[in-house]
């Protein structure tokens, strides 16, 4: 069981909708326990991002309780030290305690080093985890924005859940032409299509490695693994295809030891980190007491988790791979060949 806080990294670009969706999960009653860090670089801080109350009351410098019980904080400093600062200020009963967290970025932010900077840092890894990517993305303008701009190809590559926007606004054909679009970027991601930000909560949150309720790992819905190579093809636009961001699975031959693995996995982050954007996988091997989840995020890998306690009836390991300008082919030999 993995005690440490979940934190949901919730991004999209520019007017997809992620302030309108924070405004209504914020106010949602499964909400009372989660912290937000919003991005004051952004088009609006704090005070204009949350429609305020009388009830709502600042407790610290750039945190706000809200009445819903949600506790909002302005990153204004490194996105390592705001969250630092949270947890001291958690374990001293200086703001309320929290059991989830919510890291809504800008429009234009590259998720990778983002995802670095959260996993990097000692103190962050030890007491918080990342439980998955959320990507908001415009029903109406997603198609054209992912053909033009590359951090919005980005964003749709890394997401664990795609949030398709606007669904009231865009026609049949634009959502199909869009969700054929972000499946072709990312087939390991699940959809979901939403108007005015009404989702359940459940749908986004906690639905990472670890299941809530049971405090249970969930490998295989967390690594979402695509059944074969994704790139963009077919009808897709060719802007799409000439960004030649895919995704791709690698099984692994057994038996398998992890101090052979690991050091090809380095070697692949050293080789490849630039465009990597995001690699996890579920790993048996000879030498641990039970499974290994993997996570690596450019040039960074990150210790692997142990999952205790659960047992596949066909033990297999794979790695899924994320990125942009790869070769499936040396990759493939790098992992394969060890």
């Amino acid at each position: 069981m993995d005690k440490r806080i979940p934190v949901t990294l919730l991004t999209g670009f520019l007017g997809s909708g992620k302030t309108t969706l924070l405004n209504k999960l914020l106010r949602h009653e499964g909400m009372q326990d989660t912290a937000v860090v919003i991005n004051e670089i952004g088009d609006a801080g704090l005070d204009h991002i949350l429609a305020r109350t009388v009830e709502d009351t600042y407790i610290a410098e750039n945190t706000l309780l809200l009445g819903s019980g949600c506790l909002c904080c302005t990153l204004r400093t490194e996105l390592a030290d705001t969250l630092r600062d949270l947890y001291f200020k958690r374990a001293l009963h200086a703001i309320p305690e929290f059991s989830r967290l919510v890291i809504e970025t800008t429009g234009l932010a590259d998720p990778g080093p983002i995802l670095a900077n959260l996993l990097n840092e000692p103190l962050i890894g030890t007491n918080y985890r990342l439980d998955a990517v959320v990507v908001v993305v415009d029903g109406v303008h997603g198609l054209a924005q992912i053909e033009e701009h590359a951090e919005a190809r980005k964003q749709a590559a890394v997401a664990d859940v795609l949030l398709i926007s606007k669904a009231d606004l865009a026609t049949r054909e634009q959502l199909q032409a869009l969700a054929d679009a972000l499946n072709a970027l990312n087939p390991g991601a699940t959809q979901h299509r939403i108007t005015f930000g009404h989702i359940d909560p459940h749908a986004i949150l906690d639905v990472g490695l670890f299941d809530s309720e049971s405090k249970k790992a969930q490998p295989q819905r967390w690594l979402r693994a695509p059944e074969r190579s994704a790139t963009a093809r077919g009808t897709l636009p060719q802007k799409i295809h000439d960004d030649a961001i895919a995704s791709f699975t690698v099984t692994l031959p057994q038996p398998l030891r992890w101090s052979q693995l690991e050091p090809a996995l380095e070697k692949l982050c050293e080789r490849h980190g630039q465009g990597l954007l995001r690699l996890k996988g579920i790993i048996h091997v000879d030498d641990s007491p039970a499974p290994l989840a993997v996570h690596a995020v450019q040039h960074t890998l990150y210790p692997p988790t142990l999952l205790e306690g659960w047992t596949e009836e066909h033990p297999s390991s794979r790695v899924v791979v994320i990125g942009k300008g790869l070769d499936e082919k040396k990759i493939r030999n790098l992992l394969t060949q060890i």
